[in-house]
Parts: C-alpha cells; sequence; structure tokens
C-alpha cells in the first residue's frame, strides 16, 4: 500500500477510535446477521472483550502496513489462533463486508470511496496473509 492510502488508514482508524466499543459491537452483530454461520464461534465468548480485542488487533495492523517484518508474523500466529477456533475461510469475506459496513456506519460522510477502497485493499492484504498462514499446505 502506498504511503497515502495508509495515512487514510489511520486517520480514519483514529475518527472511528472514540466509538471503538459501539462500533465493535455494531460489527459483530452485523457478521453474525450477514453469516449466521459465524454465531457459533462467538458462543461463549464475552462480546464486549472481544470487541476490544478487534479494535486492537486492527489499531496494530494500521500501525505497522508498511513494517511488514512486524506484522506479517503477527497475522499468522493470529491466523493459527482462528483455525483453532473454528474459523472457515469463507468467513474472511463476510468479516470484510461487515468491516466495510461498520465503517461507513461509524465514520457517515467520513466514508468517501477513496477511504472505503483503502480499506477494502488494506483488507484484502491483511485476509490473504492469514488465510494462507491458516489454510495453504507447505511442503516440507
Amino acid at each position: 500500500m502506498d504511503l497515502h492510502r495508509i495515512a487514510l488508514l489511520r486517520d480514519s482508524f483514529g475518527r472511528l477510535a472514540p466509538i471503538a466499543e459501539p462500533a465493535a459491537a455494531l460489527f459483530y452483530r452485523r457478521l453474525m446477521e450477514m453469516d449466521p454461520s459465524t454465531r457459533p464461534l462467538f458462543a461463549r465468548t464475552d462480546m464486549a472483550a472481544q470487541g476490544v480485542k478487534l479494535m486492537q488487533a486492527l489499531g496494530m495492523a494500521i500501525a505497522t502496513l508498511e513494517r511488514a517484518e512486524q506484522l506479517l508474523p503477527k497475522l499468522r500466529e493470529m491466523a493459527q489462533r482462528h483455525v483453532a477456533y473454528g474459523v472457515q475461510r469463507e468467513h474472511y469475506a463476510s468479516v470484510g463486508a461487515a468491516l466495510l459496513w461498520t465503517l461507513g456506519k461509524g465514520l457517515g460522510d467520513g466514508f468517501t470511496p477513496e477511504v472505503e477502497d483503502a480499506w477494502a485493499e488494506a483488507y484484502a492484504i491483511l485476509a490473504d496473509v492469514m488465510m494462507d498462514a491458516a489454510y495453504c499446505v507447505r511442503a516440507a
């Protein structure tokens, strides 16, 4: 990603920070509406704590986008944990759609087409890395 797009992500994420808790709740509600197969993944989850984790993960990713040596190992580790929780490859598309929808709701007019494109690109990059780490079999 270029530096301009990274700046758009950081600025928009910063504007989301004051409403992080309700935004996270909105995200999970939308995710489970869009993809009911995700509901069992959170059956025994403290959703407030999960929302904090979501925002921390997004913040970490946005903060380190241009430093792959820091970001990639964390994404791979997170992907492995998600497999253990039961996350399937198909869930990544649902998460991406719910994330963009939530950002649109949370940022309102600030969710311009340019900002949306930057988030879509960033999510695609992050999801590809995670799916590769989680589901691709490597030759020994």
